[in-house]
């Protein structure tokens, strides 16, 4: 089965939501069913992301806000010309485990800086390519604080943020993801294989209408 054009999905949520698991999961799915999937995230889906993740994960000194975006923003403008774009071209299926929504909820919601600001740099660093479908996996932030606290793992700078800035970002992605009608919302507080399984039936319903027949 091959499709018309190439699909980009971003999986978002906040951190604990189970974005990763997801991602995971519906690109083996999509690859048991014979499509050509490129598994992907923001940051580090590049040699420089993957310098740049180190950088904003662990922060070892303060960044300004601006300086923290920016970073991100530096981040997708090389993985959309390195991964994105070719494998778009290459009707392959691109599944993102978050993309530019995480920007404008963490920094713009979160950080308080001017969201139309980083909507526009975010348009300019992706050469104006948005994702086809995006899946928010919702949960509270008290059950993404659990589940990050379970983990018994480091903690990321961001995981290490107080509750009033987890609330913003619920708020963030909520106000952006649940009226946008290119978004699958998900609860994310069901098990990973229910979430999973609703995801790819939508996947699969958007791949269907575009199919080569």
């Amino acid at each position: 089965m091959q499709i018309k054009t190439g699909l980009l999905i971003a999986i978002e949520g906040i951190d604990g939501a189970g974005k990763s698991t997801l991602a995971n999961i519906l690109a083996r799915q999509l690859i048991a069913l014979n499509h050509s999937v490129i598994l992907t995230k923001e940051p580090g889906g590049t040699h420089l992301g993957k310098q740049l993740r180190d950088i904003l994960q662990t922060q070892l000194y303060p960044l300004d806000p601006k300086a923290e975006y920016l970073l991100f923003a530096a981040d997708r403008a090389q993985h959309f010309h390195d991964i994105i774009i070719p494998y778009l071209q290459q009707n392959n299926i691109v599944i993102s485990d978050r993309m530019s929504d995480s920007s404008l909820v963490y920094q713009g919601y979160g950080r308080g800086l001017d969201i139309s600001t980083l909507q526009t740099i975010n348009a300019w660093a992706m050469n104006n390519i948005t994702p086809d479908i995006t899946i928010y996996v919702r949960v509270a932030y008290t059950v993404a604080r659990e589940r990050i606290l379970q983990r018994n793992m480091q903690l990321t700078a961001f995981e290490k943020e107080q509750d009033i800035f987890l609330q913003k970002l619920v708020v963030g992605f909520d106000d952006l993801l649940l009226s946008n009608p290119h978004c699958i919302v998900i609860d994310g507080t069901t098990t990973p294989e229910i979430v999973a399984i609703t995801a790819i039936e939508k996947v699969l319903q958007w791949i269907k209408s575009r199919t080569k027949q």
